[in-house]
């Protein structure tokens, strides 16, 4: 593995009696995806396709999961294996015949989520009112692929980007209503929110210091006053009932459809135990006018939790149109910022 201390863009800061360092999970540098090195996280070169493990540059292709799948499981071996058109950052993904999916780690800051994904996932099978991807079982690292993996059901439908079916305002009843089934969960099952979640669930005030720094970055190009406004409002409450489940990343990609409505969550790789405020900034990089209301109004949350999740949309486009986080494609953060100034949660 290659470590870049030179690069490394650890911050500290304080919460309650602890020191704590952070970071973003990327930055972008020279064309690939970096992950930012750390006191606990080593500095990894991460392209689309291929990583670097102690030198040795290999791929996450079909073959590599055709060689574990016929390794570890024989008995999928001659499942067909293809790779899905839309990658995530944390994960490669693979089809492995029609039913089943194979998930690997990008890089081994992602490798805890493997066994804490598949604690979680057994326990919300079957509990919300929409689907999850249940693990069917868990791969062991090999001399080739380093890391575990695991192989889940495919679950059928379309991410929202994908449809054209999605009603938003029907879509923001529905999601709420799942995020408050989450929260009113059995809490044993999940991990308290830190470091494996990237801090999803903790404080937003975990990364006041990322807020400042893209304040400093942009100079002119923003309401640097009006985003300390909104972060001082976000930063002075606290959620103060008990923690609860949060997924981490509720996003578009991670939510699938059919027929136009809410069939399954995916992705809860940085799910956990805490303050779920950073469930709803779905509410800033997708739903509006509306929806949002919808949203607001199912997801039955306070006010100040609000506050602290446009915090949270804030800090997320901040730091991507800062260079602290991953590229801004067809400069999506600059329009969340855009919302997040003009929009009362």
């Amino acid at each position: 593995m290659i470590i870049h201390p030179e690069d490394t863009l650890v911050r500290e800061h304080v919460v309650g009696d602890r020191v704590v360092a952070i970071d973003d999970k990327f930055n972008e540098r020279h064309g690939e995806i970096r992950l930012v090195a750390s006191p606990w996280l080593r500095g990894v070169f991460v392209s689309v396709a291929t990583k670097r493990w102690g030198g040795k540059m290999i791929d996450i292709d079909e073959p590599l999961v055709a060689e574990l799948i016929s390794e570890q499981f024989p008995h999928w071996s001659t499942l067909r294996i293809r790779a899905v058109p839309q990658q995530g950052w944390d994960n490669r993904t693979f089809r492995l015949g029609d039913d089943l999916s194979v998930r690997l780690p990008s890089g081994e800051a992602y490798a805890a989520a493997v066994e804490k994904e598949k604690r979680a996932l057994d326990f919300l099978d079957g509990k919300l009112p929409v689907l999850v991807p249940g693990v069917m079982a868990v791969g062991a690292p090999s001399q080739d692929y380093p890391l575990p993996w695991s192989v889940r059901r495919w679950l059928p439908g379309n991410t929202i980007d994908e449809s054209s079916l999605v009603d938003p305002v029907s879509l923001a009843v529905d999601l709420g209503s799942v995020l408050r089934a989450l929260r009113s969960l059995p809490t044993g099952a999940g991990a308290s929110a830190g470091r494996h979640s990237f801090y999803r669930g903790c404080h937003p005030s975990v990364y006041s210091d990322q807020v400042q720094l893209a304040l400093e970055r942009l100079g002119d190009d923003v309401d640097a006053e009006r985003c300390r406004e909104i972060w001082l409002a976000a930063t002075t409450s606290a959620w103060e009932s008990e923690p609860v489940w949060f997924h981490g990343d509720i996003a578009t990609g991670n939510l699938l459809t059919e027929e136009g409505r809410l069939s399954a969550v995916i992705d809860l790789g940085t799910c956990g135990i805490g303050d779920p405020a950073c469930d709803l900034v779905i509410a800033w990089t997708y739903f509006d006018g509306e929806a949002r209301a919808a949203f607001r109004e199912s997801v039955a949350l306070d006010d100040a939790t609000w506050q602290r999740a446009r915090g949270w949309a804030l800090w997320k486009a901040l730091a991507t149109m800062s260079g602290q986080s991953g590229p801004d494609a067809g400069r999506a953060q600059q329009r969340v910022l855009a919302k997040v100034l003009s929009t009362v949660p």
